[in-house]
């Protein structure tokens, strides 16, 4: 056994002790901030997960919502049904944020492979027409991109490119992602919030707030966003053992397929799907379902062979929005004011008139999982700007 030598005892002691002071003023230095965030989908716990890891801020955070992961039958929220992988949208072509939210993410997701929470797969865009080459902004964001051959493109489409992208699986990311903020100190609290209101308590004189309500910033009392919409989308989850590619069909029917990774679920694949805008309907649509299958089984033939398992049907509302998404910071002062004098009355728990910063992030459409990432950088910073 090696002893340290006694004349070196003492300044050793010197060290440790200083080493621990330092520690200590560095912890006690940094600033304590609550911060609330309403809703619990996939922007809602990385914003969390974020806030949580910065080594800035100490952030004393409370998440809140109706819907938390593991509510995997509500059709009240949409991040359980996702198709959750990197696909490409047109309109990270024309806004240079929502390109850079898109290539974090992916990058991300990308180096989060060997963790098993996330899939590298071989994918494929295919379309009818030449139109589909015409604008490929986002050759360059993902990985071993090209295009292919007559030969490789499987009928009726005629024009295609195929790259690698990144899938998750929100059945088990989700989960992940509850479970690493519980261990970071984050507190989950099952609460419908109808009005703002309700939550200034919790926000203090100090806090911040973040809505991440998704669909629910249309009527969140307070927010009112009539901007937001649903897009209706419903899929197949079923298990097939050699079906490992992602493919997109652009055509008047949307056609996907998206191979997920598995730590407990294996070998799962979702097949899509609808792309309905406006509409609010939940229920399921077993024609539409026949047709999704028909037309997945059209690319990938491998689904009526012996071996396929339906697991699941899924309808779910994708929350976008005119205009894009909202991601910024708005003073709103509180307990709410209104013209029309309908706000709801919370008798004395409504205390002192106060102004609280919010800071919207919302309104991603079907592009929740492939922005989140960049998305919650930014909150954070908005976060930080307005402490």
């Amino acid at each position: 056994m090696r002893t340290r030598p006694k004349s070196s005892i003492i300044p050793y002691l010197i060290s440790v002790i200083a080493l621990h002071l330092t520690r200590d003023m560095s912890s006690d230095s940094k600033p304590h901030v609550p911060l609330v965030i309403l809703g619990a989908g996939v922007t809602g716990l990385t914003i969390a997960y974020i806030a949580a890891c910065d080594p800035d801020v100490d952030f004393d955070i409370t998440i809140i919502a109706r819907d938390m992961p593991g509510d995997w039958h509500s059709q009240a929220w949409a991040s359980p049904f996702a198709g959750a992988s990197w696909s490409p949208m047109p309109l990270g072509a024309t806004d240079e944020r929502v390109r850079r939210w898109e290539q974090i993410t992916f990058d991300r997701l990308w180096d989060m492979a060997p963790s098993g929470l996330v899939k590298r797969a071989p994918a494929k865009v295919l379309g009818e027409t030449d139109g589909l080459l015409s604008n490929i902004w986002w050759q360059d964001l993902v990985h071993d991109f090209k295009s292919l051959s007559e030969s490789e493109v499987p009928a009726p489409c005629k024009v295609g490119v195929a790259f690698t992208t990144v899938t998750v699986n929100p059945f088990e990311y989700l989960p992940w992602l509850r479970s690493e903020l519980e261990s970071r100190g984050v507190v989950f609290r099952r609460q419908y919030i109808r009005s703002l209101d309700e939550v200034k308590p919790l926000v203090g004189k100090t806090g911040l707030l973040v809505n991440a309500t998704a669909l629910g910033s249309r009527s969140l009392i307070g927010v009112e966003d009539t901007a937001m919409y649903p897009i209706r989308g419903q899929s197949i989850i079923v298990e097939r053992t050699d079906l490992e590619e992602f493919v997109v069909v652009r055509s008047e029917l949307h056609t996907t397929i998206t191979s997920r990774p598995g730590l407990t679920q294996m070998n799962t694949v979702s097949l899509g799907g609808t792309y309905q805008v406006g509409s609010w309907d939940t229920s399921l649509d077993m024609s539409v379902a026949k047709g999704i299958f028909e037309r997945c089984s059209a690319i990938a033939p491998c689904l009526k062979e012996e071996g396929t398992k339906i697991l699941m049907h899924t309808v779910a509302l994708r929350p976008d929005r005119k205009g894009g998404p909202r991601v910024e910071a708005e003073r709103i002062s509180l307990p709410l004011v209104r013209g029309d004098g309908l706000a709801p009355n919370l008798g004395e728990d409504a205390g002192q008139q106060q102004d609280i910063t919010v800071i919207h992030a919302y309104g991603m459409g079907a592009a929740g999982y492939q922005r989140s990432w960049g998305v919650a950088f930014e909150v954070l910073s908005l976060l930080k700007e307005n402490m």
